[in-house]
């Protein structure tokens, strides 16, 4: 499948990730099927949507013609059956195993054989979720970062049977939508999170000794190492 077909993406889950994937994909001319269990979980996640729209009006990085376009690129549905038009299915589910097992499942009975079907995990195995399905080679790991449609980043994770085809056809989605993708091998915590997740104990433990305060901690990383949020304001949230 060439990356010029991806044309509509379905997105399970409209929560945090879920609302915020399909923001960058109606922004990029891609139209959408955002999927949930409740009515009221799609609404509150169109509405986040269109606040966050909102707020790139008042940037001025954003039309209220674009906007309105946006918006109407994204279809909301509690129904798994509208999803069958989607050429990449995107699931963005809580990040519990076993509830994104079942919906993987679902997903396979469902969709057309050449549909390839990703996930937003940030840390279950791409391998092990990509054995739910019966499309192994069209199984591959999307982590967008929050929020997402501020963040540069996605990190493509291959599962051991995701093919080349479909690697490409997902790195060129992630450029399509302005992003930065870097592929990164099947692992705990992938790259990110396997470099943030001891950053921020460290400075715990630094913090535990004594050797400065959180306030200033903090200050030392976003001053000396230019990040945007210290690791124990990170810790926090």
């Amino acid at each position: 499948m060439s990356s010029n077909r991806i044309q509509t993406v379905g997105i399970i889950g409209s929560g945090t990730m879920g609302n915020g994937i399909a923001q960058a994909c109606a922004t990029s001319g891609i139209r959408v099927v955002m999927v949930d269990i409740a009515q009221a979980a799609l609404d509150k996640g169109m509405a986040t949507v269109a606040g966050s729209l909102d707020r790139l009006i008042k940037k001025e990085k954003l039309t209220a013609e674009g906007k309105a376009q946006a918006l109407a690129r994204i279809k909301t549905s509690t129904n798994y059956e509208e999803l069958k038009g989607a050429q990449l299915v995107i699931e963005a589910a809580t990040e519990n195993e076993a509830l994104k097992v079942k919906i993987l499942q679902q997903l396979d009975a469902l969709l057309a054989p050449e549909v390839i079907v990703a996930t937003n995990t940030s840390s279950i195995s791409i391998t092990k979720l990509a054995a739910a399905t019966q499309r192994a080679d069209r199984f591959i790991g999307m982590h967008f970062f929050n929020p997402v449609p501020m963040m540069a980043l996605v990190e493509i994770i291959r599962g051991l049977q995701t093919s080349d085809a479909t690697h490409h056809t997902v790195k060129a989605l992630a450029e399509a939508l302005g992003k930065t993708p870097i592929t990164v091998k099947n692992a705990p915590g992938f790259v990110v999170n396997r470099i943030l997740c001891p950053m921020i104990n460290e400075a715990i433990f630094v913090l535990q000794e004594g050797l400065a305060t959180a306030e200033e901690i903090d200050a030392g990383m976003k001053l000396g190492c230019n990040h945007p949020i210290g690791p124990l304001a990170l810790a926090d949230m």
